[in-house]
């Protein structure tokens, strides 16, 4: 099961990038529907500076795409293996 360096370490960068609940929080609303930074700060409660570093972060290592609709940026899921992830991991921590 043991894969590649470079895919070990692409997972390593996934697990990173999900490891701060505000992270997961946006991944989350998200899998939802998509949305622009003011939806997405009034969805999580989050400042509006906090979900704009934390969705640069994720466009940086694709989880999360951007495309244009007039003045808003709307950001959503770059594919649904995200949301699964989340979802398993959720379901995993409630299983104690």
């Amino acid at each position: 099961m043991i894969s590649d360096e470079e895919s070990l370490a692409g997972a390593a960068e996934l697990f990173k990038a999900l490891s701060a609940p505000s992270r997961l929080l946006i991944l989350s609303a998200l899998a939802h529907e998509p949305s622009s930074v003011s939806a997405l700060t009034e969805a999580t409660k989050l400042s509006q500076p906090l979900v704009s570093q934390h969705l640069r972060l994720l466009r940086g290592i694709n989880l999360v795409t951007a495309a244009r609709s007039g003045r808003e940026t709307i950001y959503s899921l770059t594919d649904d293996h995200v949301a699964n992830v989340i979802q398993d991991a959720i379901e995993h921590s409630q299983e104690r």
